[in-house]
């Protein structure tokens, strides 16, 4: 699928009429992701041979190719109200609720084992131990996910940090570089302050990294290499369980690419955790 094109610079080649009449769709496309050409023409007030036009007029190469457009609009675009009304809470029990959202949660789960090929997770890890620097950018809860990842980093030795207020964003973005290496971890339609982030880093020509949920998502299109970890759930939240999958196969795969090397350092590591004064004593 040609994903190269804005959404506004789609709409933009259509004439104001046939504008007027696919914007409905294109500001709510969960509600018509599922409809057949016919029902959607129907519900737009028009007919089949106009939506085929429409359509084609997009760049489309196929109304197939269209749902699939707006299947990952409706991603990049959900609302914190939009997935709470979609769990359908009114009809189920809060235990069939809880249930509903380990089963999201398993699915997003294999979502991703089943997409990732771990030769990109190995060619990354390379990456990162060349790398002069590594900068991990967040904001809001996905701030979470890059202190992980940042803490493990940093045990193995790496020189890692976050940027994860505009400021620091700002200012650390404007010093990396070619021999750098920037990860920007934003889900849906993305922070602002994320977004810019990885642009920055992209103009001054550092490797970026994105992880997001949808090829629709801004980080993707400035990304030298983008993972995609489904943050569905029906509650009003985000789940991360399959973004923490990612970072622990990194993880994983950073501790191994120099085994002797993090063996030498967990054995300080392990002292520290025997008899360091931090821990609890039993």
């Amino acid at each position: 699928m040609a994903r190269d094109m804005s959404l506004s610079a789609r709409v933009a080649l259509l004439s104001q009429k046939r504008q007027e009449t696919i914007r409905p769709v294109f500001d709510h496309p969960r509600g018509y992701v599922l409809l057949s050409i016919r029902d959607l023409a129907k519900r737009l007030k028009t007919d089949p041979a106009t939506m085929v036009r429409i359509v084609q007029g997009m760049k489309f190469a196929s109304y197939r190719e269209f749902q699939h457009y707006l299947h990952e609009l409706s991603i990049t675009l959900a609302t914190s109200l939009d997935t709470m009304q979609t769990s359908a809470a009114n009809k189920f029990t809060v235990p069939a609720q809880v249930k509903a959202s380990l089963d999201q949660d398993l699915s997003n789960l294999n979502a991703f084992i089943n997409s990732i090929d771990a030769r990109r997770i190995t060619a990354l890890v390379r990456r990162l131990y060349s790398a002069k620097r590594i900068v991990l950018i967040a904001g809001d809860l996905a701030v979470t996910l890059v202190r992980f990842l940042e803490h493990h980093l940093n045990v193995l030795g790496l020189p890692v940090s976050s940027a994860i207020s505009p400021g620091e964003i700002v200012h650390k973005m404007r010093h990396v570089g070619l021999k750098d290496v920037v990860f920007a971890v934003s889900f849906r339609r993305g922070l602002r302050t994320t977004v810019e982030g990885l642009g920055q880093a992209h103009a001054n020509r550092a490797f970026c990294v994105a992880v997001t949920d949808s090829l629709l998502s801004p980080l993707a299109e400035v990304a030298n290499e983008c993972f995609l970890t489904m943050v569905e759930t029906p509650s009003f939240g985000a789940s991360y369980v399959a973004p923490m999958a990612l970072f622990n196969a990194i993880v994983v795969a950073c501790s191994n690419f120099r085994r002797s090397q993090t063996l030498t350092l967990l054995k300080k590591v392990a002292e520290e955790q025997r008899h360091g004064a931090r821990w609890y004593e039993l």
